[in-house]
């Protein structure tokens, strides 16, 4: 079925809403509500907002490619460094999770071709492509976090160039759509996007969730029709956090058991919990974050003039230079005092776990931290060019138009007067918050759990003091 087939398919409409909008506790199934329900169970509503995206992005492009070589009066600077990268961090990710991804427009010609809107090998499947697996060793976000690596490495360039943001989404699409050719389902969103490393990472703190409503329905049903239909290839049943699902409610649209969930939910469900797993993935995608959200301050917000001209100069010997800081940063100095404290709270609390278990497990208190250290970094670096973005709508190119009369408006917002107490209180929230974590995950009710939560919690009073010192000075 080609993706006109699958926009146009009818959908059912008056499924059964026999269960309570409270069917779990503490949870509100949003589903249940009937004219929502009708606006998820309806394809249109998002294959327009992705049609719509998708267009953005090709006058971003555009912009980036044509326009003015000055980033702040250029649309694709603008818009996507600080008006959609504020929304992400302000708006998407708190309160929705992945919901970008759901609208996200970077997929969209991958899947096009995937599906069979241009002839090529069909696989076994019916889909276009070779639909190979994603290889097992690349799997997790070790990609991702070498992606946002090398955002942090050319961000000083990538944030001021519109041409240099233009080539780096080309490049992006170009990526996702070969990517789509070759594997399948979304193998780029899922392992290769560094923001949809950045957005599953913090999704797990977000107050929405897509489940299952009777695991029991599932386990009986032996079509998986929601399996099928995922074009991230994910099992709802299976679904233990929110890291890995886009939000696309494919399965709620097919499931002829409507046994689909979409939870309000309270804010960092899915972490506190213990987690078997060792992998390490998921820690080097939480403490680069941490880490570029400290490297971000120093170079855009800093006082330092030599620490921007080498980020701005790539290639010379000062930019190697802050190449190396930030990547031992990111890759050695983070690492090993988290580790170090892992491992410090373990043996003074008198624990003989597994200590790589112990890091991948704990690593969950970084997440509160490092989503409230974003938004206190965006707070200071965006908030104050708010005013570019009514300049740039009425010229977007650069080229001394006056759509809609603000192309030469004054006005510079001042928010010197809040920003550093409201950058604190986010800090202080992001302390708070990762507190709890490390509390639920140690169970700090005794003298022994409360040894081992101590370092974990020195790691992140050290950290947010280092980050307010930035913020603030």
């Amino acid at each position: 079925m080609n993706l006109i087939e699958r926009v146009s398919a009818p959908v059912e409409e008056e499924r059964s809403l026999a269960l309570p909008v409270l069917s779990i506790p503490g949870r509100m199934d949003l589903a249940r509500l009937p004219w929502l329900r009708r606006l998820l169970a309806s394809r249109w509503p998002q294959f327009l907002a992705r049609a719509v995206t998708l267009a953005g992005f090709v006058f971003v492009i555009l912009a980036g490619l044509f326009g003015s070589p000055v980033g702040s009066h250029n649309f694709a600077i603008i818009f996507v460094w600080i008006a959609w990268w504020t929304a992400l961090k302000l708006v998407f990710i708190p309160f929705g999770g992945r919901s970008w991804c759901s609208i996200c427009p970077i997929p969209m010609p991958g899947e096009w071709l995937q599906r069979g809107f241009v002839p090529n090998l069909t696989s076994k499947s019916g889909r276009r492509g070779l639909a190979r697996r994603w290889p097992k060793a690349l799997r997790g976000s070790w990609l991702q976090s070498t992606g946002f690596l090398l955002i942090g490495l050319f961000s000083a360039i990538t944030l001021t160039d519109p041409r240099v943001t233009a080539w780096v989404l080309l490049g992006l699409i170009g990526l996702a759509i070969g990517l789509s050719l070759v594997f399948d389902n979304r193998a780029f969103c899922s392992s290769v996007c560094p923001i949809g490393g950045f957005t599953g990472l913090y999704a797990q703190a977000a107050p929405l969730e897509v489940r299952v409503s009777e695991p029991s329905v599932c386990a009986a049903h032996t079509e998986k029709d929601c399996y099928t239909a995922c074009p991230w290839g994910l099992y709802p049943l299976a679904l233990k956090d929110s890291a890995a699902c886009g939000l696309c409610m494919e399965c709620l649209r097919v499931c002829p058991k409507d046994n689909i969930a979409v939870n309000l939910r309270p804010f960092s469900s899915d972490l506190g919990s213990p987690r078997l797993s060792s992998r390490l993935d998921e820690t080097f995608l939480a403490l680069g974050m941490l880490g570029s959200a400290l490297a971000f301050a120093a170079v855009f917000t800093g006082p330092w003039g030599a620490l921007k001209m080498a980020a701005f100069n790539i290639g010379s010997p000062a930019w190697f230079g802050y190449a190396a800081g930030l990547l031992g940063l990111n890759l050695v100095v983070l690492p090993g005092l988290f580790a170090l404290a892992v491992w410090s709270g373990q043996k003074w609390a008198g624990f003989s776990g597994a200590l790589r278990r112990a890091i991948a497990n704990h690593a969950q208190a970084l997440l509160p931290l490092g989503l409230c250290a974003w938004i206190a970094f965006t707070i200071s670096f965006a908030f104050p060019k708010a005013n570019y973005v009514l300049t740039v709508l009425s010229d977007p190119l650069g080229w001394g138009w006056n759509l809609f009369g603000t192309a030469d408006l004054a006005w510079m917002p001042d928010v010197s007067a809040f920003s550093p107490a409201l950058q604190a209180g986010l800090l202080l929230l992001g302390l708070v918050w990762s507190g709890r974590v490390i509390r639920d995950l140690t169970h700090s009710n005794d003298k022994s759990s409360l040894r081992q939560a101590l370092p974990l919690l020195g790691f992140c009073l050290a950290y947010s003091l280092a980050l307010l010192w930035l913020l603030i000075g």
